[in-house]
């Protein structure tokens, strides 16, 4: 008799995992993430078709984020997202990055306010001229 593999041992495909572990919202996105060059699979560029193991380190960017995690568990259904956080374990250097650039864009903003408000007509014709040349 043949049994069937339970789902943590299943072969699952990179594009699927990530859409378990909750990084992005659909399969479809993670599928173009992937073929995007946006994730890295132990290094290098993948295609979305590649089954992941445990124990890789996958590098993938979110917005102005950069997160390099370690899979912990391998599964292919979407769960909570409290399951989800333990299919994955991100690095420490990984962290410490993101709150270093959290912070530098924090303080960017706060150096250089946006204008109070929009230019008056005479500034604008200022604008004009100066963008003409």
């Amino acid at each position: 008799m043949v049994t069937q593999p339970h789902q943590s041992e299943e072969a699952v495909r990179i594009d699927k995992w990530l859409w378990a572990a909750r990084f992005y919202k659909t399969r479809a996105l993670a599928k173009e993430m992937v073929n995007g060059g946006k994730v890295h699979y132990n290094g290098q560029r993948i295609k979305c078709s590649k089954t992941v193991e445990m124990g890789a380190r996958i590098k993938l960017r979110q917005g102005y984020d950069e997160k390099e995690i370690v899979i912990k568990k391998i599964s292919g259904i979407r769960q909570s997202a409290t399951v989800a956080q333990t299919l994955y374990e991100e690095t420490p250097e990984s962290i410490s990055k993101r709150e270093t650039n959290a912070e530098a864009r924090r303080l960017n903003i706060l150096n250089n306010p946006s204008p109070e408000g929009k230019p008056d007509k005479k500034q604008r014709r200022q604008l004009l001229r100066i963008k003409e040349y």
